[in-house]
């Protein structure tokens, strides 16, 4: 059976998917405000069925959590991404950085005399502590009795297994479904799957749930739109963190690659390239559809059907705009980004996915709201306003 298939009846469930990618999910922030302003005035939440990962998956448990008030929900989302500041989310003083800096090294250098190897190299305590005071997970429970909300999904990936597993809570005839690589599973969502599909590789440490660790949920995640879809979604708005289709001319360099920009690289294809790949796919599928004459669909019972979606994505390089802004960075951090290349704008993508400060969270915020706005007119039909 094909991802275009539900696994359960849909009645017009609109979904919303939110990506991920670190401090980027600022711009997520934007998106959503805009579409407050869009909507009538006291509103019901617009998102039946929100799937997150990564930072993606912080910000759809805050809209989860508060579902019964969509404007209420996003607007304690854009008091605290405006108001970021790094050490919210890890460690960012100077003696927090010496004792990652010093276990990385003596791990590189004497790894020998060390029974136990550095875990990540920043320490993510401090968001764990923000989350426990913002968020309860309770409310998740009573929206879906409730009504306000009908399923929500964090993904993350096993370290061990290989797998993507989507972890939802939803309404009981929501069923889970198993694909090659990725299944969905049922269960009450808590404070460490969502630190787990919020773990960037290397970056923070994963998260050990069941039987396995996991880490980030955009590693090896081949179908970001997925689990929406199997959730029961036929209307889906996608919110990337990156530009979906950059068309950069090859230009020579004689310069090596930093590590900034290789991490930066690698990061890139980890939290946009599935996403851009899943949506042209799922638009290839509803091409398709369209010409298969309905009866030749029911003779051959292909169990399909086409799903509608908009998809709200920066208009500008997020990584041009980290490296504006990079100085706003506390002097330790600087210090550790510098050593690996991402002070300039060549390591910019790097600093860009943990530029926690509200210089620059507040510019992809304004720009988001200023991309949704611009296409207002296709956001009002899409939500049916």
């Amino acid at each position: 059976m094909n991802d275009s298939v539900s696994s359960s009846k849909s009645n017009g469930r609109t979904a919303l998917v939110l990506a991920g990618g670190g401090a980027r999910a600022a711009y997520q922030v934007g998106v959503l405000l805009a579409i407050r302003d869009l909507l009538p005035e006291d509103s019901p939440n617009p998102f039946s069925i929100l799937c997150g990962t990564s930072a993606g998956a912080i910000n759809a448990i805050v809209l989860a959590c508060g579902s019964d008030s969509y404007g209420t929900a996003v607007e304690s989302l854009s008091d605290v991404w405006r108001n970021f500041h790094a050490g919210q989310v890890y460690r960012s003083d100077p003696l927090g950085i010496a004792i990652s800096s010093v276990r990385w090294l003596g791990a590189l250098v004497f790894g020998w005399l060390f029974k136990k190897a550095p875990r990540s190299l920043l320490d993510n305590t401090p968001l764990r502590e923000l989350l426990e005071k913002t968020l309860d997970f309770s409310k998740l429970g009573r929206s879906i009795d409730n009504g306000s909300l009908y399923a929500v999904c964090l993904t993350a990936s096993g370290y061990t297994s290989g797998q993507s597993v989507s972890y939802f809570q939803a309404r009981s005839d929501v069923q889970s479904w198993e694909r090659t690589h990725r299944f969905g599973s049922s269960t009450q969502l808590s404070m460490d799957h969502l630190l787990a599909s919020s773990a960037i590789p290397f970056i923070f440490p994963a998260v050990r749930l069941n039987r396995e660790y996991f880490g980030d949920g955009s590693m090896r995640q081949l179908s970001p739109i997925s689990p929406a879809i199997h959730l029961g979604a036929e209307k889906i708005l996608i919110i990337g963190s990156g530009r979906m289709s950059d068309k950069v001319e090859r230009q020579h360099s004689s310069v090596y690659p930093t590590l900034a920009q290789i991490a930066g690289h690698v990061l890139s294809s980890i939290f946009l390239d599935s996403l851009a790949v899943d949506i042209e796919r799922m638009q290839r599928i509803n091409r398709t559809l369209e010409a298969i004459p309905d009866e030749v669909k029911k003779q051959g019972k292909i169990p399909l059907r086409p799903i509608q979606s908009l998809v709200i994505s920066p208009s500008e390089r997020l990584d041009y705009l980290a490296a504006r802004h990079v100085n706003a960075l506390p002097w330790a951090v600087r210090w550790l980004l510098r050593g690996v290349g991402a002070m300039n704008r060549r390591g910019g993508a790097l600093a860009s996915y943990l530029l926690f400060e509200s210089s620059y969270t507040r510019v992809l915020i304004d720009l988001g709201y200023k991309d949704t706005m611009a296409r207002r007119d296709e956001v009002v039909v899409f939500l049916g306003v």
